[in-house]
């Protein structure tokens, strides 16, 4: 059977004290209790720039505005695999709120490998520490 290929976005919100946004999965979510990068799949038609911009809309109602990829990483799970594209967002508006996560905390680069990552967003936290401006 072929796994389905899911195309997901993947916000990296940075505070005004260089900490990046970390969201915990709720227990009733697929990888419940591991910490991602909030977003979500692309819709049809949307790009990944438009995508991230209405996931975050959503899931943590608050604006923001996508600036650039970070980078990408495609993993495959036991029902289908995932391709995640980090993208560096900045804040326009509103705070972000935890309405479908657990939890929501912001934490400096070199903190961020203490959290367990859900395994598509590992790479991607590599990424995000290795990113100087």
């Amino acid at each position: 059977m072929d796994k389905k290929l899911v195309e997901v976005v993947a916000a990296v919100i940075e505070n005004e004290n260089n900490e990046i946004l970390c969201a915990l999965r709720s227990p009733v979510m697929v990888l419940p209790n591991m910490w991602e990068f909030p977003g979500g799949k692309i819709e049809k038609g949307e790009s990944e720039y438009e995508a991230i911009e209405r996931e975050i809309k959503e899931e943590l109602k608050c604006s923001v505005k996508a600036t650039e990829i970070i980078g990408k990483n495609t993993h495959e799970y036991e029902n289908i695999i995932v391709s995640l594209t980090a993208i560096k967002c900045i804040l326009v508006e509103g705070e972000p709120i935890a309405d479908e996560h657990s939890k929501l905390i912001y934490l400096k680069k070199e903190n961020l490998k203490s959290l367990i990552w859900a395994p598509a967003d590992i790479p991607l936290v590599e990424k995000v520490i290795s990113s100087n401006r």
